[in-house]
């Protein structure tokens, strides 16, 4: 057996000292193992898809992150939507969801259509109108969603619509 790379509670985090009291929060002062079979479907939805909350100031006390899963059944799309204040990341666990959006940093709105793979990664920045959908006709399509925002912020859309730049106002 080798020798530990670092004496227990020397090295790598010399400020935990300063870390809040973990009594004033309960749900906080411990790790949370969220099973697959206990994902909480009672958040945000769109069209076309089912999310599920793994992580969120409801299942786990957090703050600042949310985490789940969407799933996208097959020869679907969701609703026209964006997330609010919310940064997304997107991890595509399977099948090939696509993902659309408007482009309007040229002449005129271009459709922007991003077609993944398992092991792809989205980025979602905030208020950005788009709309996720699977041409497959057989399979659904499963991501793993994390947000910056404690929970789902869903505001469906009407229609897709290109950003319009700032500095053109």
């Amino acid at each position: 057996m080798t020798e530990p790379l670092t004496t227990p509670g020397e090295g790598f985090h010399p400020h935990l000292h300063d870390a809040p009291n973990p009594s004033s929060a309960p749900l906080r002062s411990r790790l949370h193992h969220i099973r697959a079979d206990a994902l909480d479907g009672d958040t945000a939805q769109s069209g076309g898809m089912r999310r599920f909350a793994a992580v969120s100031g409801n299942t786990v006390g957090s703050e600042k992150l949310w985490m789940g899963q969407t799933h996208v059944a097959p020869s679907t799309a969701s609703s026209d939507h964006h997330h609010g204040e919310s940064e997304t990341a997107i991890y595509v666990v399977s099948g090939h969801p696509e993902f659309v959006f408007l482009d309007g940093s040229g002449t005129g709105e271009d459709e922007v259509r991003l077609r993944t793979s398992p092991g792809d990664y989205i980025f979602v920045p905030p208020y950005v109108p788009h709309r996720e959908e699977n041409p497959d006709p057989a399979d659904e399509a499963v991501v793993v969603i994390a947000r910056s925002t404690q929970e789902a912020i869903v505001v469906n859309l009407p229609k897709l619509y290109a950003l319009s730049d700032p500095d053109d106002a």
